[in-house]
C-alpha cells in the first residue's frame, strides 16, 4: 500500500502519499486512516514521523482527529481558504500581522465566551494537554506554536458550533506565522502561556465573561508583541 521512506524529512513524504492517495481516489471523505502505530509499520519510520505528518495533513484540511476514534478523510475546503488567503498575503493584498489581528479581537473573545457554556471533558483534556506541553517548550519556538495552535483550535471545538473550527482551522497558517514572530520577542512566549492558563480556568469554570475578558487580554498582549516584532 505505502512506500518505505528514506528522507531526512520524513514526514512529508508521508503526506504526500497520503495526499496522492486523495487525489486518486483510493480515500475519500470519511474514511479512516490505519492508527500510528500500523503507518508507522507501513511506512518503515518513527511514531513520531507519523503524527508530525497527521499535523500537516489536519493543517491542510485534509483529515480530522476524532478523540477515542481515530483519523478520518475530511473535506478539504478549509484548505482552499487557506491557500486563498496564502495568496493573497504573496500579493499583498492582505497584512499577515494587523489583519490577523484584528480577526481574531473580532472573533476569539465570542468563541471563547461560548465554550465556556458548552465545552465537555474531553475538549477540557486537549487544552490541558495543549498547556502542559506549552510549559515545556518556552525555549522551542516551533513545538510551543504547534500546541498553542492545537490550545485555540480546542477552544474552538468547544463552543459545539462546527462551523466555528472550520473558520480558526481556514486561518491556521496566519496564525503559525504570527505566532512564530511573536515567540522571538523577548518573554512573548511566556507572556502568552500566562493568558493560555487564564483562559483554561475561565472555560473551566464555565464563566464567559471572565472567558471573553481573558482572551481579550490575551489578545492585547498578541497585539503589543506583534508590534513590536514586525
Amino acid at each position: 500500500m505505502y512506500l518505505p521512506i528514506q528522507t531526512e524529512r520524513l514526514y512529508q513524504r508521508i503526506v504526500e502519499q497520503i495526499e496522492n492517495r486523495i487525489v486518486a481516489g483510493e480515500l475519500k471523505v470519511g474514511d479512516q486512516l490505519p492508527s500510528e502505530r500500523e503507518l508507522a509499520e507501513q511506512f518503515s519510520v518513527s511514531r513520531i514521523a507519523v503524527r508530525e505528518a497527521v499535523k500537516a495533513l489536519r493543517a491542510k484540511g485534509l483529515v480530522e482527529i476524532q478523540p477515542g476514534r481515530g483519523t478520518f478523510i475530511t473535506n478539504g475546503t478549509p484548505a482552499v481558504v487557506r491557500n486563498s488567503l496564502s495568496m493573497l498575503m504573496k500579493f499583498g493584498q492582505v497584512d499577515g500581522s494587523s489583519n490577523i489581528v484584528e480577526v481574531r479581537e473580532i472573533l476569539e473573545p465570542e468563541i471563547a465566551a461560548l465554550a465556556a457554556m458548552r465545552i465537555d471533558k474531553e475538549q477540557v483534556t486537549a487544552m490541558a494537554d495543549a498547556v502542559g506541553i506549552m510549559d515545556t517548550a518556552l525555549d522551542d519556538v516551533d513545538v510551543f506554536v504547534e500546541s498553542d495552535l492545537d490550545f485555540h483550535l480546542a477552544l474552538a471545538q468547544a463552543t459545539q458550533n462546527p462551523i466555528i473550527p472550520i473558520l480558526m482551522d481556514s486561518i491556521i497558517d496566519l496564525l503559525r506565522e504570527q505566532r512564530k514572530r511573536i515567540g522571538l520577542v523577548k518573554g512573548g512566549l511566556q507572556r502568552g502561556q500566562y493568558h493560555h492558563k487564564k483562559i483554561l480556568e475561565a472555560v473551566m469554570k464555565h464563566d464567559s465573561q471572565l472567558a471573553r475578558k481573558t482572551m481579550q487580554l490575551h489578545l492585547k498582549q498578541v497585539r503589543e508583541d506583534s508590534e513590536v516584532s514586525s
